[in-house]
Protein backbone atom coordinates (compact mmCIF):
# COMPACT_ATOMS: atom_id res chain seq x y z
CA UNK A 1 0.00 0.00 0.00
CA UNK A 2 0.74 3.45 -0.63
CA UNK A 3 0.47 5.69 2.85
CA UNK A 4 0.12 8.88 0.94
CA UNK A 5 -3.16 8.22 -0.82
CA UNK A 6 -4.78 8.75 2.67
CA UNK A 7 -4.87 12.22 4.28
CA UNK A 8 -5.86 12.40 8.14
CA UNK A 9 -9.43 14.69 7.72
CA UNK A 10 -9.02 15.31 11.74
CA UNK A 11 -6.60 18.22 11.69
CA UNK A 12 -7.14 21.95 9.61
CA UNK A 13 -6.47 21.82 6.75
CA UNK A 14 -6.14 17.87 6.22
CA UNK A 15 -3.02 16.68 5.51
CA UNK A 16 -1.41 13.95 3.91
CA UNK A 17 0.20 10.60 5.27
CA UNK A 18 4.05 10.67 5.28
CA UNK A 19 4.74 7.71 1.98
CA UNK A 20 6.35 5.25 4.04
CA UNK A 21 5.14 2.87 6.48
CA UNK A 22 7.46 3.53 9.11
CA UNK A 23 6.91 7.15 8.67
CA UNK A 24 3.00 6.90 8.70
CA UNK A 25 2.96 4.51 11.56
CA UNK A 26 4.93 6.69 13.81
CA UNK A 27 2.76 10.05 12.95
CA UNK A 28 -0.22 7.50 13.15
CA UNK A 29 0.77 6.56 16.82
CA UNK A 30 1.63 10.43 17.87
CA UNK A 31 -2.01 11.60 16.46
CA UNK A 32 -3.92 9.07 18.22
CA UNK A 33 -1.25 8.90 21.29
CA UNK A 34 -0.46 5.70 21.61
CA UNK A 35 2.59 3.20 19.89
CA UNK A 36 1.42 1.08 16.89
CA UNK A 37 4.41 -0.87 15.54
CA UNK A 38 7.71 -0.76 17.85
CA UNK A 39 10.74 -3.37 17.25
CA UNK A 40 12.27 -4.05 20.76
CA UNK A 41 16.18 -5.61 21.19
CA UNK A 42 18.00 -5.59 24.33
CA UNK A 43 19.80 -2.62 22.62
CA UNK A 44 17.42 -0.68 22.36
CA UNK A 45 15.05 -1.50 25.69
CA UNK A 46 18.38 -0.14 27.40
CA UNK A 47 18.53 2.85 25.21
CA UNK A 48 15.65 3.83 26.94
CA UNK A 49 16.10 3.24 30.00
CA UNK A 50 18.82 3.94 32.50
CA UNK A 51 19.39 0.40 33.72
CA UNK A 52 17.85 -3.25 33.44
CA UNK A 53 15.84 -3.05 36.42
CA UNK A 54 14.04 0.12 35.18
CA UNK A 55 13.81 -1.33 31.73
CA UNK A 56 12.35 -4.59 33.62
CA UNK A 57 9.57 -2.67 35.48
CA UNK A 58 8.40 -0.08 32.07
CA UNK A 59 8.47 -2.76 29.26
CA UNK A 60 7.65 -6.17 31.83
CA UNK A 61 6.08 -8.14 28.98
CA UNK A 62 9.10 -7.06 26.27
CA UNK A 63 11.63 -7.67 29.06
CA UNK A 64 10.35 -11.32 29.56
CA UNK A 65 9.81 -12.01 25.68
CA UNK A 66 13.79 -10.56 24.91
CA UNK A 67 15.26 -12.67 27.47
CA UNK A 68 14.28 -15.75 25.20
CA UNK A 69 14.61 -14.51 21.97
CA UNK A 70 16.90 -11.59 20.21
CA UNK A 71 13.96 -9.36 18.87
CA UNK A 72 10.41 -8.87 19.63
CA UNK A 73 7.19 -6.87 18.46
CA UNK A 74 5.03 -4.67 20.16
CA UNK A 75 1.66 -3.81 17.95
CA UNK A 76 -1.37 -2.15 18.21
CA UNK A 77 -4.36 -4.92 18.19
CA UNK A 78 -8.23 -4.56 18.90
CA UNK A 79 -7.42 -1.68 21.31
CA UNK A 80 -4.38 -3.58 23.14
CA UNK A 81 -0.80 -3.56 22.64
CA UNK A 82 0.50 -7.38 21.94
CA UNK A 83 3.91 -8.30 22.11
CA UNK A 84 4.96 -11.52 20.21
CA UNK A 85 8.59 -12.48 19.14
CA UNK A 86 9.18 -10.76 15.59
CA UNK A 87 8.75 -14.14 13.70
CA UNK A 88 4.73 -14.42 14.93
CA UNK A 89 4.12 -10.91 14.53
CA UNK A 90 2.10 -9.12 11.58
CA UNK A 91 3.81 -6.92 9.33
CA UNK A 92 4.22 -3.08 9.71
CA UNK A 93 1.97 -3.00 6.45
CA UNK A 94 -0.47 -4.96 7.96
CA UNK A 95 -0.75 -3.16 11.16
CA UNK A 96 -1.09 -0.43 9.69
CA UNK A 97 -4.23 -0.58 7.37
CA UNK A 98 -5.85 -2.10 10.42
CA UNK A 99 -5.56 0.87 12.35
CA UNK A 100 -6.43 3.37 8.95
CA UNK A 101 -9.55 0.95 8.68
CA UNK A 102 -10.39 1.18 12.52
CA UNK A 103 -10.22 4.90 11.63
CA UNK A 104 -11.80 5.07 8.64
CA UNK A 105 -13.72 8.06 10.02
CA UNK A 106 -10.78 10.25 10.55
CA UNK A 107 -8.13 8.60 7.82
CA UNK A 108 -9.64 8.78 4.41
CA UNK A 109 -8.59 7.27 0.84
CA UNK A 110 -7.25 10.91 -0.95
CA UNK A 111 -9.54 9.16 -4.27
CA UNK A 112 -12.82 7.89 -2.08
CA UNK A 113 -12.95 11.38 -0.14
CA UNK A 114 -14.80 13.50 -2.60
CA UNK A 115 -17.35 11.05 -3.36
CA UNK A 116 -17.84 10.53 0.18
CA UNK A 117 -18.15 14.63 0.72
CA UNK A 118 -20.66 14.70 -1.66
CA UNK A 119 -22.23 11.84 -0.22
CA UNK A 120 -22.32 14.00 2.69
CA UNK A 121 -23.12 16.80 1.24
CA UNK A 122 -26.60 15.51 0.26
CA UNK A 123 -29.81 14.69 2.90
CA UNK A 124 -28.15 11.48 5.29
CA UNK A 125 -31.45 10.53 6.55
CA UNK A 126 -32.83 6.71 7.28
CA UNK A 127 -34.60 5.92 4.04
CA UNK A 128 -38.33 6.64 3.40
CA UNK A 129 -38.75 2.58 3.65
CA UNK A 130 -37.21 2.46 6.99
CA UNK A 131 -39.91 5.05 8.38
CA UNK A 132 -42.42 2.26 7.64
CA UNK A 133 -43.78 -0.79 9.28
CA UNK A 134 -43.99 -3.87 7.64
CA UNK A 135 -47.09 -3.47 5.61
CA UNK A 136 -46.87 0.06 5.34
CA UNK A 137 -45.95 0.82 1.21
CA UNK A 138 -44.23 3.80 0.57
CA UNK A 139 -46.43 5.33 -1.36
CA UNK A 140 -48.50 5.79 1.67
CA UNK A 141 -46.72 8.48 3.00
CA UNK A 142 -45.47 9.94 0.06
CA UNK A 143 -48.62 12.09 -0.06
CA UNK A 144 -50.25 15.58 0.91
CA UNK A 145 -53.17 15.43 3.10
CA UNK A 146 -55.95 17.68 3.49
CA UNK A 147 -53.99 20.08 5.82
CA UNK A 148 -50.68 20.34 3.80
CA UNK A 149 -50.22 23.72 2.93
CA UNK A 150 -49.96 24.28 -1.23
CA UNK A 151 -48.99 27.82 -0.81
CA UNK A 152 -45.47 28.30 -1.64
CA UNK A 153 -45.12 31.77 -0.57
CA UNK A 154 -45.98 30.43 3.20
CA UNK A 155 -44.29 27.43 3.05
CA UNK A 156 -40.93 27.66 4.31
CA UNK A 157 -40.35 23.75 3.58
CA UNK A 158 -40.40 23.94 -0.43
CA UNK A 159 -41.64 20.15 -0.06
CA UNK A 160 -44.81 19.16 -1.12
CA UNK A 161 -45.57 15.62 0.46
CA UNK A 162 -45.22 13.88 3.63
CA UNK A 163 -42.43 12.10 2.43
CA UNK A 164 -39.64 14.94 2.43
CA UNK A 165 -41.68 16.83 5.46
CA UNK A 166 -40.56 13.71 7.45
CA UNK A 167 -37.00 13.65 6.06
CA UNK A 168 -36.77 17.83 6.84
CA UNK A 169 -38.12 17.16 10.19
CA UNK A 170 -35.92 14.37 11.34
CA UNK A 171 -32.79 15.83 9.90
CA UNK A 172 -32.93 19.05 12.25
CA UNK A 173 -34.35 17.10 15.10
CA UNK A 174 -32.59 14.32 15.33
CA UNK A 175 -29.90 14.09 13.36
CA UNK A 176 -27.47 15.23 16.09
CA UNK A 177 -27.90 11.97 18.20
CA UNK A 178 -28.58 8.33 16.28
CA UNK A 179 -30.33 7.51 19.37
CA UNK A 180 -33.36 10.23 19.21
CA UNK A 181 -33.68 9.36 15.53
CA UNK A 182 -34.21 6.10 16.02
CA UNK A 183 -36.85 6.84 18.95
CA UNK A 184 -38.94 9.47 16.44
CA UNK A 185 -38.57 6.56 13.77
CA UNK A 186 -39.62 3.99 16.11
CA UNK A 187 -42.63 6.45 17.24
CA UNK A 188 -43.63 7.48 13.41
CA UNK A 189 -43.98 4.02 12.64
CA UNK A 190 -46.01 3.26 15.31
CA UNK A 191 -48.40 5.93 14.10
CA UNK A 192 -48.56 4.70 10.61
CA UNK A 193 -48.96 1.30 11.56
CA UNK A 194 -52.47 2.11 13.32
CA UNK A 195 -53.47 4.60 10.59
CA UNK A 196 -53.08 1.83 8.31
CA UNK A 197 -55.35 -0.52 10.49
CA UNK A 198 -57.89 2.15 10.81
CA UNK A 199 -57.97 3.23 7.13
CA UNK A 200 -56.24 7.00 7.95
CA UNK A 201 -53.84 9.09 6.42
CA UNK A 202 -51.37 10.35 5.19
CA UNK A 203 -49.83 12.01 8.37
CA UNK A 204 -51.13 15.60 7.19
CA UNK A 205 -54.08 14.53 6.79
CA UNK A 206 -55.24 13.38 10.31
CA UNK A 207 -57.48 15.17 12.02
CA UNK A 208 -57.65 15.97 15.95
CA UNK A 209 -60.18 13.34 16.41
CA UNK A 210 -58.10 11.17 14.23
CA UNK A 211 -55.02 11.98 16.51
CA UNK A 212 -56.81 11.84 19.81
CA UNK A 213 -58.24 7.87 19.05
CA UNK A 214 -54.61 7.19 18.63
CA UNK A 215 -54.08 8.41 21.86
CA UNK A 216 -56.77 6.54 23.24
CA UNK A 217 -55.33 3.00 21.52
CA UNK A 218 -51.68 3.69 22.65
CA UNK A 219 -52.93 4.14 25.89
CA UNK A 220 -55.55 1.27 25.78
CA UNK A 221 -54.69 -2.44 27.39
CA UNK A 222 -53.40 -5.11 24.76
CA UNK A 223 -52.89 -8.38 25.50
CA UNK A 224 -49.55 -10.11 24.89
CA UNK A 225 -48.70 -13.19 23.00
CA UNK A 226 -49.05 -15.03 25.87
CA UNK A 227 -53.06 -13.92 26.12
CA UNK A 228 -51.77 -11.43 29.31
CA UNK A 229 -53.48 -7.97 29.00
CA UNK A 230 -50.96 -5.30 29.79
CA UNK A 231 -51.20 -1.57 29.76
CA UNK A 232 -48.35 0.30 28.51
CA UNK A 233 -46.15 2.19 30.81
CA UNK A 234 -46.70 6.32 31.78
CA UNK A 235 -42.99 6.90 30.27
CA UNK A 236 -43.82 4.70 26.70
CA UNK A 237 -47.26 6.67 26.26
CA UNK A 238 -45.32 9.95 26.95
CA UNK A 239 -43.09 8.88 24.84
CA UNK A 240 -44.68 8.54 21.91
CA UNK A 241 -47.23 11.36 22.25
CA UNK A 242 -44.63 13.88 22.50
CA UNK A 243 -42.96 12.30 18.99
CA UNK A 244 -46.24 13.17 17.25
CA UNK A 245 -46.33 16.40 18.82
CA UNK A 246 -43.36 17.52 17.69
CA UNK A 247 -43.70 16.24 14.07
CA UNK A 248 -47.55 18.22 13.79
CA UNK A 249 -45.72 21.31 15.49
CA UNK A 250 -42.81 21.63 13.64
CA UNK A 251 -44.62 21.40 10.37
CA UNK A 252 -46.71 23.94 11.57
CA UNK A 253 -44.40 26.57 12.68
CA UNK A 254 -42.20 25.98 9.19
CA UNK A 255 -45.95 26.47 7.39
CA UNK A 256 -45.98 23.06 6.09
CA UNK A 257 -49.73 22.61 7.93
CA UNK A 258 -52.20 25.15 7.81
CA UNK A 259 -53.17 24.06 11.39
CA UNK A 260 -51.89 21.61 14.54
CA UNK A 261 -54.17 19.37 14.63
CA UNK A 262 -51.80 17.48 17.34
CA UNK A 263 -52.13 20.74 19.84
CA UNK A 264 -52.67 19.85 23.62
CA UNK A 265 -52.14 15.76 22.48
CA UNK A 266 -49.49 15.43 24.93
CA UNK A 267 -49.29 17.42 28.50
CA UNK A 268 -45.35 17.40 28.30
CA UNK A 269 -44.02 20.26 31.31
CA UNK A 270 -47.38 18.69 33.16
CA UNK A 271 -46.03 14.95 32.51
CA UNK A 272 -42.32 15.97 33.32
CA UNK A 273 -43.35 18.26 36.71
CA UNK A 274 -44.93 15.02 38.11
CA UNK A 275 -42.46 12.04 36.30
CA UNK A 276 -41.08 10.21 40.12
CA UNK A 277 -38.24 7.70 39.54
CA UNK A 278 -39.27 4.12 41.01
CA UNK A 279 -36.28 1.94 39.35
CA UNK A 280 -33.70 2.08 42.67
CA UNK A 281 -31.58 -1.11 43.79
CA UNK A 282 -32.43 -1.17 47.73
CA UNK A 283 -28.47 0.22 49.35
CA UNK A 284 -27.88 -3.30 50.43
CA UNK A 285 -28.30 -4.95 47.00
CA UNK A 286 -25.71 -2.55 45.76
CA UNK A 287 -23.44 -3.11 48.41
CA UNK A 288 -23.48 -7.17 47.43
CA UNK A 289 -22.84 -6.22 44.04
CA UNK A 290 -19.92 -4.02 45.44
CA UNK A 291 -18.54 -7.08 47.31
CA UNK A 292 -19.10 -9.28 44.03
CA UNK A 293 -17.56 -7.30 41.79
CA UNK A 294 -14.56 -7.03 44.34
CA UNK A 295 -14.30 -10.76 44.66
CA UNK A 296 -12.42 -13.20 42.30
CA UNK A 297 -13.09 -13.38 38.80
CA UNK A 298 -15.45 -16.61 38.04
CA UNK A 299 -13.32 -19.35 36.50
CA UNK A 300 -14.54 -19.17 33.03
CA UNK A 301 -13.53 -15.55 32.85
CA UNK A 302 -10.29 -14.50 31.29
CA UNK A 303 -8.56 -11.76 33.53
CA UNK A 304 -8.83 -9.19 30.40
CA UNK A 305 -12.54 -9.82 30.22
CA UNK A 306 -13.24 -9.58 33.81
CA UNK A 307 -10.93 -6.60 34.36
CA UNK A 308 -12.95 -4.64 31.76
CA UNK A 309 -16.05 -5.90 32.65
CA UNK A 310 -15.15 -4.21 36.42
CA UNK A 311 -13.83 -1.20 34.66
CA UNK A 312 -17.49 -0.91 33.14
CA UNK A 313 -19.26 -1.38 35.80
CA UNK A 314 -17.50 0.90 37.83
CA UNK A 315 -17.81 3.72 35.27
CA UNK A 316 -21.79 3.30 35.37
CA UNK A 317 -22.27 2.76 39.22
CA UNK A 318 -20.03 6.10 40.14
CA UNK A 319 -20.13 8.45 37.42
CA UNK A 320 -24.45 7.98 36.81
CA UNK A 321 -23.77 7.75 33.41
CA UNK A 322 -26.50 6.88 30.56
CA UNK A 323 -25.96 3.48 29.10
CA UNK A 324 -25.12 5.42 25.29
CA UNK A 325 -22.42 8.14 26.90
CA UNK A 326 -20.19 5.53 27.33
CA UNK A 327 -19.65 4.87 23.80
CA UNK A 328 -16.73 5.89 21.99
CA UNK A 329 -16.98 9.12 19.61
CA UNK A 330 -14.31 8.56 16.96
CA UNK A 331 -14.70 12.45 15.70
CA UNK A 332 -15.58 13.42 19.33
CA UNK A 333 -12.79 11.44 21.33
CA UNK A 334 -15.27 10.95 23.79
CA UNK A 335 -15.51 9.97 26.45
CA UNK A 336 -12.38 10.49 28.09
CA UNK A 337 -10.33 10.82 31.15
CA UNK A 338 -7.97 13.48 32.17
CA UNK A 339 -6.08 13.26 35.09
CA UNK A 340 -4.59 16.56 37.07
CA UNK A 341 -1.36 17.48 38.78
CA UNK A 342 -3.57 16.11 42.03
CA UNK A 343 -3.55 13.00 39.87
CA UNK A 344 -7.37 13.74 40.30
CA UNK A 345 -9.18 11.93 37.17
CA UNK A 346 -12.34 13.83 35.25
CA UNK A 347 -14.68 11.82 32.99
CA UNK A 348 -15.69 13.86 29.80
CA UNK A 349 -18.65 12.25 28.02
CA UNK A 350 -21.33 13.83 25.53
CA UNK A 351 -24.79 13.59 26.58
CA UNK A 352 -28.29 14.07 24.83
CA UNK A 353 -28.31 16.80 22.19
CA UNK A 354 -24.58 16.58 22.19
CA UNK A 355 -23.49 18.67 25.47
CA UNK A 356 -20.18 17.56 26.93
CA UNK A 357 -20.12 17.41 30.22
CA UNK A 358 -17.18 17.28 32.83
CA UNK A 359 -17.77 14.66 35.97
CA UNK A 360 -15.43 14.31 38.81
CA UNK A 361 -14.73 10.44 39.00
CA UNK A 362 -14.48 9.12 42.97
CA UNK A 363 -11.41 7.45 44.34
CA UNK A 364 -13.19 4.09 44.63
CA UNK A 365 -13.60 4.09 40.69
CA UNK A 366 -9.64 4.27 40.24
CA UNK A 367 -8.34 0.58 40.98
CA UNK A 368 -10.37 -1.12 38.88
CA UNK A 369 -9.67 1.32 35.81
CA UNK A 370 -5.82 1.44 36.37
CA UNK A 371 -5.84 -2.67 36.69
CA UNK A 372 -7.99 -2.68 33.36
CA UNK A 373 -5.18 0.32 31.29
CA UNK A 374 -2.37 -2.00 32.79
CA UNK A 375 -3.74 -5.30 31.13
CA UNK A 376 -4.53 -3.73 27.69
CA UNK A 377 -0.52 -2.47 27.70
CA UNK A 378 -1.64 1.02 28.56
CA UNK A 379 -0.04 3.33 30.94
CA UNK A 380 -2.15 2.85 34.33
CA UNK A 381 -3.05 6.67 34.15
CA UNK A 382 -4.29 8.28 30.62
CA UNK A 383 -1.64 10.86 29.39
CA UNK A 384 -2.52 13.83 28.06
CA UNK A 385 -3.62 14.11 24.65
CA UNK A 386 -4.32 10.30 24.81
CA UNK A 387 -7.40 9.46 21.77
CA UNK A 388 -8.49 5.71 22.64
CA UNK A 389 -11.99 4.40 23.75
CA UNK A 390 -12.15 3.88 27.17
CA UNK A 391 -13.37 0.02 26.71
CA UNK A 392 -12.20 -1.58 23.98
CA UNK A 393 -13.79 -5.05 21.74
CA UNK A 394 -11.73 -7.78 21.59
CA UNK A 395 -13.53 -7.93 17.38
CA UNK A 396 -13.60 -4.18 16.96
CA UNK A 397 -11.78 -0.91 18.52
CA UNK A 398 -14.60 -0.08 20.80
CA UNK A 399 -17.54 -1.65 22.62
CA UNK A 400 -20.99 -0.67 21.59
CA UNK A 401 -24.13 -0.15 23.58
CA UNK A 402 -25.30 -3.97 23.81
CA UNK A 403 -21.20 -5.01 24.57
CA UNK A 404 -21.31 -2.33 27.29
CA UNK A 405 -25.03 -3.14 28.18
CA UNK A 406 -24.29 -6.99 28.38
CA UNK A 407 -21.46 -6.53 30.56
CA UNK A 408 -23.04 -4.49 33.15
CA UNK A 409 -25.99 -7.05 33.19
CA UNK A 410 -23.36 -10.03 33.50
CA UNK A 411 -22.37 -8.26 37.35
CA UNK A 412 -25.77 -8.00 37.94
CA UNK A 413 -26.54 -11.80 37.24
CA UNK A 414 -23.23 -12.93 38.97
CA UNK A 415 -24.43 -11.13 42.07
CA UNK A 416 -27.75 -12.49 41.46
CA UNK A 417 -26.50 -15.86 41.54
CA UNK A 418 -24.40 -15.43 45.00
CA UNK A 419 -27.35 -13.75 46.66
CA UNK A 420 -28.00 -15.48 50.38
CA UNK A 421 -30.84 -18.54 50.43
CA UNK A 422 -34.11 -17.02 51.24
CA UNK A 423 -33.79 -13.42 50.06
CA UNK A 424 -35.92 -13.65 46.97
CA UNK A 425 -36.31 -9.99 46.88
CA UNK A 426 -32.80 -8.75 46.29
CA UNK A 427 -32.78 -11.86 43.86
CA UNK A 428 -35.33 -10.76 41.89
CA UNK A 429 -34.11 -6.85 41.97
CA UNK A 430 -30.92 -8.24 40.56
CA UNK A 431 -32.06 -10.00 37.68
CA UNK A 432 -34.26 -7.04 36.67
CA UNK A 433 -31.47 -4.19 36.85
CA UNK A 434 -29.93 -2.13 34.09
CA UNK A 435 -27.45 0.24 33.81
CA UNK A 436 -30.40 2.87 34.22
CA UNK A 437 -31.02 1.42 37.61
CA UNK A 438 -27.02 2.42 38.25
CA UNK A 439 -28.13 6.01 37.25
CA UNK A 440 -31.03 6.74 39.26
CA UNK A 441 -29.11 4.98 42.38
CA UNK A 442 -25.87 7.42 41.76
CA UNK A 443 -28.92 10.78 41.51
CA UNK A 444 -30.36 9.02 44.60
CA UNK A 445 -27.37 8.77 46.38
CA UNK A 446 -26.02 12.97 45.41
CA UNK A 447 -29.87 14.31 45.93
CA UNK A 448 -31.29 12.67 49.02
CA UNK A 449 -28.75 11.16 51.22
CA UNK A 450 -25.80 13.94 50.69
CA UNK A 451 -28.17 16.73 49.52
CA UNK A 452 -26.07 17.84 47.27
CA UNK A 453 -27.80 21.03 45.94
CA UNK A 454 -29.84 20.57 42.86
CA UNK A 455 -28.34 22.76 40.48
CA UNK A 456 -25.02 20.81 41.00
CA UNK A 457 -26.94 17.67 40.93
CA UNK A 458 -28.60 18.79 37.67
CA UNK A 459 -24.89 19.39 36.00
CA UNK A 460 -23.54 16.28 37.17
CA UNK A 461 -26.39 14.20 35.87
CA UNK A 462 -26.78 16.07 32.27
CA UNK A 463 -30.32 16.72 33.37
CA UNK A 464 -32.37 19.44 30.80
CA UNK A 465 -33.96 20.15 33.49
CA UNK A 466 -33.85 21.02 37.43
CA UNK A 467 -37.19 19.90 37.82
CA UNK A 468 -36.16 16.33 36.73
CA UNK A 469 -33.16 16.69 39.35
CA UNK A 470 -35.90 18.10 42.16
CA UNK A 471 -37.82 14.27 41.17
CA UNK A 472 -35.10 12.09 43.14
CA UNK A 473 -36.13 14.22 46.18
CA UNK A 474 -39.59 13.02 46.35
CA UNK A 475 -38.72 9.17 46.51
CA UNK A 476 -37.71 10.14 50.14
CA UNK A 477 -40.34 11.18 52.22
CA UNK A 478 -38.56 10.74 55.69
CA UNK A 479 -36.12 14.02 53.96
CA UNK A 480 -39.25 16.03 52.51
CA UNK A 481 -40.83 15.54 56.59
CA UNK A 482 -37.43 16.75 57.83
CA UNK A 483 -36.76 19.41 56.00
CA UNK A 484 -40.47 20.52 57.01
CA UNK A 485 -40.35 19.87 60.78
CA UNK A 486 -37.16 22.19 60.57
CA UNK A 487 -38.93 24.75 58.80
CA UNK A 488 -41.67 25.50 61.70
CA UNK A 489 -41.26 26.16 65.35
CA UNK A 490 -41.78 22.92 67.59
CA UNK A 491 -45.21 22.67 69.66
CA UNK A 492 -44.36 22.53 73.37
Amino acid sequence: MNPSDWHDAGCRPPQRLPGSVEAALEYLAHALGHPLYLRWTLTALKRGCPSLADAKREHPAVFALLLEHDTAIEYWERGRLRVVPEAAAPSATTVLERVLRQHRRRFRRAATDAAAHSARGSTVITPDAALLPAGVGATWVARAGRFANPVALTNTLGVADDTQAVRLFLRERASHSPHTLRAYVTELRRLAAWCTRERLGPFSDLTRQDLMAYRDAVQAPQADAAGNVRRAAPATVSRALAAVSSLFAWWHRTGYLTVNPAEGLAAGRRARMTWTPVRFLPAAALAHCDAVAGGDAPADVSPTVWARRLAIWTLYRFAGMRLAELVWHEDLALPRIDVDEARQWTLHVTGKGGKERAIPLPSACLPALRTYRRLRGLPAEPPPGERLPLIHSERGRALGVSGLYDEARAVFALAATRVPMGDSAMRAALEAASTHWLRHGYARTLVVDHRVPLPVAQALLGHASVQTTAAYARTDISQLREFVEGSFPHDD
